[in-house]
């Protein structure tokens, strides 16, 4: 077999572990990183602490599934943890089944990355902006904006999306992937937070609650989550929103009327709220909410009951009103209208169409030789350690079959 010179394009998660993978094959091994150092996004995931993958994940926890199984089946949770634990990582499992290391720090993943490039012989070049691929013949020529070629026989795309442009995700693999024939799907930001048509945004700003949220398009239930949601002056953040947000970026990018669900009472109910009213017929109105919700939101259910004050009392409020306050405690309902941008997204949804990428050894079905791994790809995944998972599998298998004739 002879010893090939295989280039990684983008030195992050994918891209790194595309190196480690392809190196355990004697060839020579090259990342190209635009900034000047590998792995700046790993840093910042997991609030410096690295969920790196979840031991709860499936298939089905991203939006390509099948795609994602082929994958999962050669690389997945286990040889994850087994991998690294070999170069020093050990997990500590977290609720939900995120995996995080011992150490809770996101830099021993840099400090173990770089022991392992260095024992394995493995080349960076920093600062190496990627501007142009050409294939002639049967090499690959990759130049740099600064005109440097750097030629090989093999290339993986591991350049990660348009999320987080500051570590260096800008969106440039994608024209890479186009000048090859390659066609991507619809790209927009998901797990970020949404921006909202509500009046009383500034009222509630900083309000922050645990509820049930419900991901509504034209009156049909199209995901449900449970958590902490805080209200903005633009809108709406949280875990909670985080999970909802990429089916609401995509129903929007499809014109579809997207709107959330608020339940504001969960545990009490319809009959046991209209009792608590109308028992009570000579409080005000105001006084009978307070305890049932937080007070920011006593304005908002009076104004949208059409209730004249806060001080009416209940007695003098037409009783078709109170009905439809206590139906808004279990339905609140308010329209989506878009989110914040890919500088506060945590990943990118859409990427380079899967149809033309082998499932199993992720070659590109049009290019021969030409690779992908990582957030490049039409794959993305739930928050908690899904999305560093396919950044692992894919960058290994990725790795794996371009070191092979």
């Amino acid at each position: 077999m002879k010893n090939s010179t295989i280039i990684i394009v983008g030195g992050g998660a994918s891209g790194i572990m595309a190196a480690l993978s392809a190196k355990n094959h004697n060839n020579r091994v090259i990342i190209l990183e635009k900034n000047n150092r590998i792995g700046k996004k790993i840093l910042v995931t997991g609030n410096g602490r690295c969920n790196y993958t979840n031991s709860l994940l499936t298939e089905n926890d991203y939006n390509n599934p099948d795609f994602v199984k082929v994958v999962y089946s050669h690389f997945g949770y286990f040889q994850t943890i087994d991998f690294f634990e070999s170069i020093g990582i050990l997990p500590k499992i977290e609720n939900e089944g995120k995996a995080f290391p011992l150490s809770e720090q996101a830099s021993s993943f840099l400090d173990v990355f770089l022991y392992e490039i260095i024992k394995r012989e493995i080349e960076i070049k920093l600062e190496f902006n990627v501007k142009q691929i050409k294939k002639k013949s049967e090499y690959f020529y990759v130049i740099g904006a600064n005109g440097e070629t750097v030629k090989a026989d093999k290339v993986i795309l591991s350049t990660g999306g348009k999320a987080m442009p500051l570590t260096g995700s800008d969106g440039s693999g994608y024209e890479i992937a186009e000048s090859f024939g390659h066609k991507l799907t619809n790209i927009f930001p998901a797990l970020v937070k949404l921006r909202l048509d509500f009046p009383y945004l500034k009222h509630l700003s900083g309000v922050k609650i645990n509820s049930q949220v419900d991901l509504i398009s034209n009156e049909q239930l199209i995901q449900s989550e449970y958590g902490d949601i805080l209200f903005t002056n633009y809108g709406i953040s949280g875990p909670t929103i985080l999970e909802l947000s990429r089916k609401a970026n995509s129903l929007l990018l499809e014109g579809k009327n997207v709107e959330l669900r608020v339940v504001l009472i969960q545990s009490v109910s319809k009959a046991k709220l209209i009792d608590r009213f109308f028992s009570n017929p000579n409080k005000s109105i105001e006084q009978s909410l307070i305890g049932l919700v937080n007070k920011k939101f006593i304005n908002v259910l009076v104004k949208e009951s059409n209730i004249e004050k806060n001080s009416i009392l209940i007695k003098d409020i037409d009783k078709s009103k109170i009905l439809k306050l206590v139906n808004l405690l279990f339905d609140l309902r308010i329209k989506v209208i878009g989110s914040l941008n890919f500088e506060e997204a945590q990943i990118t949804a859409g990427g380079v169409n899967l149809n033309d990428v082998n499932s199993k050894t992720l070659e590109s079905k049009l290019i021969p030789g030409l690779f992908f791994a990582g957030e490049i790809l039409d794959v993305d995944g739930r928050c908690g350690g899904f999305n560093l998972q396919w950044a692992w599998s894919s960058g290994y298998q990725a790795g794996k079959y371009a070191s092979m004739d």
